[in-house]
């Protein structure tokens, strides 16, 4: 009994995508026949070009048939995704939300995997706004790391271009190296182990070539450290020489302070016997001496109070003087007194003279003022002329006032009008600057486009009509928000297209920059007749329901002979506008008449009629951000500023023409001012001359009486003086008295004085004679004396020294204080010499010795032992690596015995079937396992030869060296060779056989049916829009057809009998 697999699939009110699966009659026995990880069900809603669609496929060759466009890809990208696949597999979007049908927030897929014990069902539900998936694992919520587990098990390798080629993938595997081709054969056909055997090979190369690398570092480093550890020992040798010496040294520095100790200590004890012996004879000649030394004391004593008594004399004889010292200087202040006050009586004589000559020359100076005021009596009055000319520089003044005011206005409107000129040049600067930044775009996109612009603008007197520079510089959006919009309608190359009025313009353009200068441009002649002014086919306002707020037109500037064109060509007074309103009504808006394009906040779409039935094919994009208009210049505005540019610099050029006129005015007038001014100031000068004359007299009569009043009086004054001096000399007389008395007692006082000195000369000759008389056994006692006091303090000073010296001693021998010399110290001190000449001779001896080796110190001992227990360890760490080193080889032959091996026999078995096939075809092929060197295993690989042509030889397939058909057929063939060593559940391949011919195609075909079709064989999918006719079918093929069409019928209404039955009954009536 024939079984057939029905496909179920749901309505779609604007179109239905069905997949119908058939198959010759067969016998199924439940799902025996499916290999582990096969496909028995793929479920897709809401997915790409799917509504909603369920396929059945076959345990062995799925050939899935249909046109361009049906969704035939569409089932392997819903196996990719479904099985936890990356869309980079695919080589189509990047983001998982772009797969979801559009105009759905989100796509559902179920894929149902044969697995002994109990399918896996694998369910993945994919939502747009965040291009986030949700999975469920046999019913189960779970995550994708679970789910791409579970593949794994099944040995399901999605991203393995040897089990799973889509369309977009099948050249990229010419691409591959002979290493990544080994790679994924041992993935696709291997056994389990191979790869990890391989990947271990690898990691123990790199181990191995660590290691290898380390002994040799250690050998080298531990050979060096020995030579180093030699030329050390001689140094070792010379510092315990060294030491020796300085041992020796330090027992002479231990014993000298001992023996100086004892040197001192003998010295100390001569000191103190003839110390004594000098106190002896001492206190002797002391005895003798002392009868003399008493009388010599008593005239000491005798002089102490004469000695006194002249020092009191002394002092009394200093205090005299010093007073009439002081009564001199009173003198000598009281004449200076008295020159002072005849001074000043000599200065008010003076005085006087120059009071009486002031009054004297006053006198004349009036009598001469009256003289010259009795002339000017008779001249005639002035009084009326001066008021004439104040009358006539009122009106001079109340003219230029009213110049002033008129200048004044003239500056005011002339600042008002530059303020705006200045304004006017910042907005122009602005516009400018703005439109050097969208030239500067145009110049970094099409380089040549700029070079034509700079050369129009120096060469447009050569053209009669009007030449507009490129587009995108003449368009100004209303709104920066507007741009996207008008780029996205308007191509970039219109955008940067020059327009022209005249065609004879832009032929001449075009020759001048195309074939002169060899500059890739795009020109545009506008059209005869207007069309900027072109109605749409609705009004805007019978759009708002849907959101519409504007057409394209209304959103931008331009040109006439520009918005004619864009117009004309683009139809921008036709594409509506509109906002989130319309997105949500996009359904409504497309059935409305007329729109054939419009636009909502972010997507376009397009609107067509089938030509066939008249439906509706909607299609949208989203919009890009503005790359070039955004920057919006007002062409109208800036003509606008340019006039009004224009007008204030003609305004103020008259502004200042008048200033200037009014200029000339004012000097006219400030010339005759100043000479009215002038003759006005000399009849002021005759008026007041008389009036000047009487103030003056009248002031210097005033001077006179004041002069007369303040006469001095000399015999007053000198009356005065006279009385002062006197006063003054009777002073000075007190003084002189004073200065007398001072004087007898000084003299009186030093006298005395002589007197008391005459009595100290005669006791100090007494005692001199006395003294003289014992001055030998004084200077014997003085000499005594002195010795004993010489000799107390060096034994004072030996006494320190010798406890100084103990002292020293035992800390240098590091004993306590009350402890006494060690055995062992003594015995060493007794073999050393016993005076501090011969120490001091063999300590220079040693020294000199030990100063012969140099640069040795205690570290070179601990050097030499840390190097030669780092040699010991080196030794030990060399003998470990090298111990691991044979332990990696060892592991690493027997994993390559275990991995070589099957890898050489599966590589075998590939050439066999690989070869076999070609040879079917008259060509010929084989594969073999290529490496330069064996120890390398991660530069093994796989390695295609083929050839086609018999008088060809064997070459590698590469991405260059054969015709896309020959390598499409080699990729197949080596799939083939593959399929029947059956280690994956399933493979699939995606139109690899658009690139053979027919010949080539046929024998593929045949290739792929005899192979799949095997019971041994694992599930192939294999995808083609197209087949040859007469071909060869297997019954264990499962053919799949995949429509697409607005009259498909719903999965549920689909009766394959029936079909089957109609089929039949037309074939029989034909």
């Amino acid at each position: 009994m024939s079984f057939k697999r029905p496909r179920s699939s749901h309505v779609n009110s604007s179109s239905q995508t069905s997949a119908a699966s058939s198959s010759t009659d067969r016998q199924f026995d439940g799902e025996a026949r499916f290999v582990e990880g096969s496909i028995l069900r793929i479920t897709m809603k809401n997915f790409l070009t799917y509504d909603l669609s369920v396929l059945h496929p076959g345990p062995n060759l799925n050939m899935i048939v249909g046109a361009n466009g049906t969704g035939k890809s569409s089932i392997v990208c819903a196996i990719c995704l479904g099985l936890a696949g990356k869309t980079a597999i695919l080589g189509r979007g990047d983001k998982v939300g772009l797969y979801v049908k559009r105009g759905c927030t989100k796509g559902f897929i179920e894929i149902e995997l044969y697995k002994i014990g109990g399918n896996v069902v694998i369910n993945r539900e994919i939502h747009v706004e965040n291009n986030q998936s949700h999975w469920m694992l046999n019913g189960r919520p779970s995550n994708q790391k679970t789910v791409e587990e579970e593949v794994k098990a099944l040995h399901i390798q999605v991203s393995n271009l040897c089990q799973f080629l889509p369309q977009e993938k099948v050249g990229e595997f010419a691409k591959m190296s002979k290493i990544e081709l080994l790679e994924a054969t041992e993935k696709s056909v291997g056994p389990p182990e191979m790869y990890e055997y391989h990947c271990k090979l690898k990691n123990f190369r790199n181990k191995e070539r660590e290691l290898e690398n380390a002994v040799k570092d250690k050998a080298s480093f531990m050979e060096k450290a020995k030579q180093r550890h030699e030329r050390n020992k001689l140094d070792v040798n010379r510092y315990y020489e060294k030491k020796r010496h300085l041992d020796v040294i330090e027992l002479l520095k231990k014993k000298k302070p001992w023996v100086e100790y004892e040197t001192t200590r003998k010295e100390l004890e001569d000191v103190k016997r003839e110390r004594d012996e000098a106190k002896r004879q001492l206190s002797a000649l002391k005895q003798a001496q002392a009868p003399m030394l008493r009388k010599i004391q008593q005239i000491d004593d005798r002089l102490k109070p004469t000695d006194a008594q002249i020092k009191a004399k002394t002092t009394a004889i200093k205090d005299a003087s010093n007073t009439c010292k002081q009564k001199q200087d009173q003198l000598d202040r009281k004449h200076k007194e008295i020159d002072d006050i005849k001074q000043t009586l000599k200065l008010k004589q003076t005085e006087e003279e120059d009071q009486q000559k002031r009054i004297s020359y006053t006198r004349r100076t009036i009598d001469d003022l009256k003289t010259e005021l009795a002339k000017v009596g008779d001249q005639p009055d002035v009084t009326p002329q001066i008021n004439a000319i104040n009358v006539e520089l009122r009106s001079i003044q109340v003219e230029r006032a009213k110049m002033e005011g008129v200048k004044a206005d003239l500056r005011r409107e002339r600042d008002n009008v530059f303020a705006e000129s200045r304004a006017l040049e910042r907005k122009l600067n602005d516009m400018s600057n703005m439109m050097r930044a969208k030239e500067e775009k145009l110049r970094s996109r099409h380089r040549d486009t700029h070079s034509a612009l700079q050369w129009l603008r120096q060469n447009k007197s050569l053209f009669v009509g009007n030449v507009y520079e490129p587009m995108m510089l003449m368009i100004n959006v209303k709104d920066p928000l507007y741009a996207k919009y008008v780029e996205s309608h308007i191509p970039f190359h219109d955008l940067r297209s020059f327009v022209f009025q005249r065609k004879d313009d832009m032929e001449k353009f075009m020759t001048e920059v195309r074939d002169k200068l060899n500059l890739k441009v795009n020109s545009i002649s506008a059209p005869e007749e207007s069309c900027s002014k072109k109605k749409p086919s609705l009004s805007i306002e019978s759009l708002r329901r849907f959101g519409f707020y504007s057409y394209l037109r209304e959103m931008f500037d331009a040109p006439d002979e520009v918005m004619s064109f864009l117009c004309n060509q683009y139809k921008v007074h036709d594409v509506p506008v509109g906002n989130d309103q319309t997105k949500a009504l996009i359904k409504t808006v497309i059935e409305e008449p007329y729109l054939k394009v419009l636009y909502t906040t972010e997507e376009r779409y397009t609107v067509k009629r089938s030509q066939y039935s008249k439906k509706m094919i909607t299609s949208n994009s989203a919009l890009n951000p503005s790359q070039y208009l955004n920057i919006t210049v007002d062409a109208e505005g800036k003509q606008q500023l340019e006039q009004q540019m224009k007008a204030s610099e003609l305004k103020l050029r008259d502004i200042e023409e008048r200033l200037k006129a009014l200029q000339k005015e004012v000097a006219g007038l400030d010339r005759r001012d100043n000479e009215l001014l002038a003759e006005k100031k000399h009849l002021s000068e005759v008026k007041g001359k008389k009036r000047q004359l009487e103030q003056k007299i009248s002031t210097k009569q005033d001077s006179l009486r004041q002069m007369e009043h303040s006469v001095i009086d000399l015999s007053e004054i000198e009356k005065e003086t006279k009385e002062k001096i006197a006063a003054v000399n009777s002073q000075k007389v007190s003084i002189v008295a004073e200065f007398m008395a001072q004087m007898k007692l000084r003299a009186k006082l030093t006298i005395q004085k002589v007197y008391l000195a005459l009595d100290t000369v005669g006791l100090t000759e007494e005692k001199a004679k006395l003294e003289n008389d014992c001055r030998a056994g004084v200077s014997e006692l003085k000499s005594l004396d002195q010795k004993c006091q010489r000799l107390e303090q060096r034994k004072v000073q030996l006494t320190e020294q010798c406890k100084g010296l103990l002292k020293r001693g035992k800390s240098i021998c590091r004993m306590q204080p009350n402890e006494s010399l060690p055995e062992d110290l003594c015995n060493a001190f007794s073999k050393l010499p016993d005076t501090l000449d011969e120490i001091d001779a063999m300590l220079n001896e040693e020294q000199s010795r030990a100063e012969c080796f140099t640069g040795l110190s205690e570290s070179v001992v601990d050097e030499y032992d840390r190097r030669e227990q780092e040699i010991k360890n080196l030794e030990k760490d060399l003998q470990d690596k090298s111990d691991a080193l044979n332990t990696y080889r060892q592991s690493i032959a027997e994993a390559k015995e275990r991995w070589l091996t099957p890898l050489k026999h599966l590589v075998e078995q590939i050439n066999a079937k690989f070869s076999n096939f070609f040879r079917s075809m008259q060509c010929a092929g084989e594969v073999d396992l290529h490496t330069e060197n064996e120890e390398e295993y991660d530069k093994y690989g796989i390695r295609i030869r083929v050839k086609f042509h018999s008088s060809s030889h064997l070459h590698e397939l590469t991405a260059h060296h054969q015709s896309g058909g020959e390598r499409s057929v080699s990729t197949m063939l080596y799939l083939m060779a593959l399929q029947e060593l059956n280690r994956c559940p399933f493979r699939v391949v995606d139109e690899i056989n658009q690139g053979m011919d027919p010949v080539n195609e046929r024998r593929v075909f045949d290739i792929v049916v005899r192979t799949a079709c095997k019971e041994t064989t694992s599930q192939y999918f294999f995808i083609t829009p197209k087949l040859l006719q007469n071909l060869q079918y297997a019954d264990e093929m499962t053919i799949l057809f995949v429509h697409n069409g607005p009259h498909m019928l719903p999965p549920n209404q689909w009766d394959e009998r029936a079909f089957i039955r109609r089929a039949m009954k037309r074939k029989a009536q034909a």
